[in-house]
């Protein structure tokens, strides 16, 4: 039996890069404000559910909205969670 042909692969060359790199901004550290806003809204949240399972009965606004409390709190902590991704 006759011995097959070995064919010659071409060299794998990457085919060029169209794009255009295009630099980042600098962009520095965030205002201080910033930060203080942000532990502030967590903190705030803490202390509104603390408040809410010591004294909540007898502060008319936590009284009205009962369960929603718990949202109130959690929405605050979450929101300045969520702040913290921007922070730099």
């Amino acid at each position: 039996m006759p011995k097959s042909k070995v064919r010659k692969k071409d060299v794998y060359t990457p085919p060029p890069d169209k794009r255009t790199p295009v630099k980042a901004k600098a962009i520095g550290p965030s205002h201080p404000l910033y930060v203080a806003v942000m532990l502030g809204v967590m903190v705030l949240g803490l202390l509104w559910l603390i408040v809410n399972y010591i004294a909540g009965d007898r502060i008319p606004l936590m009284t009205e909205l009962g369960s929603w409390n718990f949202l109130v709190g959690f929405a605050l902590m979450i929101t300045g969670l969520l702040m913290t991704m921007r922070w730099r």
